[in-house]
């Protein structure tokens, strides 16, 4: 009987510890989510304040730069700063090819 009472307790405390894993990793799925949307929203402004073509390839690509560079240095401004400059580059260089 004492076996079956440590192997529930064990049971409990397994999904206790999987629900909690979930909860951060949904959190964190959520997170990333907002973040792209903004980013996404301001990535087409100021696409068009520029008078480009938007580009949906571009935006993407700029916004995983952001969150990536986001998440490793937690400045809003240096990340901007940085996949905004990443970003030029890459369609200068596109534009020479």
């Amino acid at each position: 009987m004492k076996a079956n009472k440590y192997k529930f307790f064990i049971f409990v405390n397994l999904i206790i510890l999987f629900n909690s894993f979930n909860s951060y990793y949904l959190a964190q799925t959520k997170q990333n989510t907002i973040i792209k949307l903004f980013c996404l929203q301001s990535v087409k402004e100021e696409m068009m304040k520029s008078e480009m073509v938007y580009s949906e390839e571009i935006a993407n690509d700029t916004c995983n730069c952001y969150y990536e560079e986001f998440m490793q240095t937690a400045n809003h401004q240096d990340a901007k700063t940085k996949c905004k400059l990443e970003t030029k580059e890459n369609l200068n260089h596109n534009r020479k090819i």
